[in-house]
């Protein structure tokens, strides 16, 4: 082996890399190929004296950089995800070109986005009809991915029958929720990236449900910052049975009007048409869409962008003698008017725009009613009483007066949604019975704080501090039902409230007003 005193040794190496040329004194001998000057300028390419490359050969040279150095899609800090590059040119082209059609969609649909698809799943989140979890799945990941990305290009991948189970609504009545398989989930994921910023681009304003960047309490502020302008009229519409009644010739038409990939519009279908398994036995899908699924909700803001939004805006500019506001979020649907007339014939005209597209209004949750700053006083000489109310998204909307006497729009948690709440605290409460009460105590302050993360609007304190006693006292009494003897008293109930102490209702979000402003 050369020494670093041998030619062809280290020093050669070093030496190599140095200009031979004199230098002044103090000053260091330069590399080949830096300079003194930014590192952006662009600079010569100079042959060392000691080199092994070919004399007659011509070193390369780096050109000066012109402007700041494109944007990457790595993070600066390893805490931080890094963004895919594609769906970032997908989102731009999308917002620059508006009409046209995606004809390469499924080409993308590659083992890294698979991968990227898979981590962003929920790793608790339910098993569908092939029993894997998301542990089970990684074992083997990359060799999975692979397959997954071969049969899905191929088109030999086809999607497990989703499982259905039903969960509790008001009442008695139940909600079937549709489990796909993990495999299905990751496939699904992966296409919602990549279809999600093609349609982010032209959904409208007034559109919230399920969308990046906006919750429900947008859509809340929204509405009330309409109703606090001109709206004396609202019109409240709910879509019976949406996602069981979705029309899948529709849906198709929809797609290809933007994706002219057919094959991607195929795998889309597939999913749509690939039926139920429920109690051991698979039932056909020739309508509708599982909800519960990754990509149904993009499916259902992509028909009722066709069915409703972009034509009740055509219809408010056309039709509309006055301010018509429109809210959606998901399939509820809230409209404030102006005019009583233009209320009512928007009633008429979205009941037969619904129908053409397979579907129907339900008809004991979809109502013209008074309702604004005018409400009160208009019903009280009409001798009608006081203003009617309505729900949205989990929340009652009152016509009211503040203190001073203004009108005033009051958000109180439903009541519908209260007691349903309340339901399944005091079943989950018995089961937990015999739980250490540390344990039980935690549980019921997780329960807690989320529900004043989500009702803490302003004007609803009465009703989270009514909530949060029924809550107190059911827990008191199914401590007390731990044995037959255990009967407390008011010390005993002051001892307990100070050692476990349940948190205070607390409000989280702004007025709407302000929402808005520090936006």
């Amino acid at each position: 082996m050369p020494s670093a005193r041998e030619p062809g040794g280290l020093g050669a190496a070093l030496a190599s890399v140095v200009d031979a040329g004199p230098t002044r004194e103090g000053e260091q001998p330069h590399a080949v190929g830096y300079s003194d000057e930014e590192s952006d300028a662009g600079t010569v390419a100079k042959k060392a004296a000691k080199t092994w490359v070919t004399p007659v050969e011509s070193l390369e040279r780096r050109a000066a950089a012109e402007g700041k150095s494109a944007a990457r899609n790595a993070s600066s800090t390893q805490r931080e995800n890094d963004a895919l590059t594609t769906l970032q040119r997908i989102g731009q082209r999308a917002k620059t070109q508006t009409k046209e059609k995606w004809t390469t969609l499924l080409s993308h649909l590659r083992v890294p986005l698979l991968a990227e698809a898979y981590r962003r799943l929920r790793k608790n989140a339910a098993t569908g009809v092939d029993a894997i979890t998301w542990e089970m799945y990684g074992e083997r990941l990359d060799e999975r991915l692979h397959d997954l990305e071969d049969r899905v290009h191929k088109g030999s991948y086809h999607p497990q029958p989703v499982r259905r189970v039903h969960i509790p609504k008001e009442g008695s009545q139940t909600r079937p929720i549709g489990v796909p398989a993990l495999e299905d989930k990751i496939v699904q994921q992966a296409a919602r990236m990549l279809l999600e910023p093609i349609y982010e681009a032209q959904f409208v304003g007034f559109s919230h449900g399920f969308r990046p960047g906006r919750s429900p309490h947008d859509a809340l502020d929204a509405l009330a910052g309409a109703i606090a302008r001109k709206v004396n009229w609202v019109l409240e519409a709910d879509i019976r049975a949406f996602y069981d009644t979705l029309d899948h010739g529709w849906m198709q038409r929809f797609f290809e009007h933007r994706i002219g990939d057919t094959r991607m519009v195929r795998l889309l279908m597939k999913w749509l048409r690939a039926g139920v398994m429920e109690d051991g036995q698979w039932h056909e899908t020739e309508q509708g869409a599982a909800q519960g699924g990754i990509i149904s909700p993009l499916m259902a803001n992509v028909y009722l962008h066709y069915v409703f939004d972009l034509w009740a805006t055509s219809w408010r500019k056309k039709h509309a003698h006055g301010a018509v506001y429109l809210v959606r979020y998901a399939d509820d649907l809230v409209m404030g008017f102006q005019h009583e007339q233009d209320a009512h014939a928007m009633h008429a005209a979205l009941t037969a725009r619904m129908a053409k597209f397979g579907l129907a209004l339900h008809p004991e949750k979809t109502r013209v009613l008074r309702f604004g700053r005018f409400a009160g006083a208009d019903r009280k000489e009409r001798g009608l009483g006081k203003p009617e109310t309505f729900d949205f998204l989990g929340f009652t909307h009152i016509a009211s007066r503040s203190r001073a006497g203004k009108f005033q729009l009051k958000r109180r948690t439903s009541r519908k949604k209260r007691r349903a709440k309340l339901a399944r605290l005091a079943e989950e409460t018995r089961r937990r019975r015999h739980d250490r009460v540390a344990d039980q105590y935690a549980w019921l302050r997780s329960v807690l704080v989320g529900h004043y993360r989500y009702y803490g609007v302003p004007t609803n304190m009465p009703a989270l501090s009514q909530f949060r006693r029924r809550v107190e006292t059911m827990w008191h009494r199914s401590l007390q039902r731990r044995s037959q003897r255990a009967r407390w008293d008011e010390p005993t109930r002051r001892a307990h409230r100070a050692r476990f102490p349940l948190p205070n209702p607390q409000i989280h979000h702004p007025w709407p007003d302000r929402r808005f402003e520090t936006r």
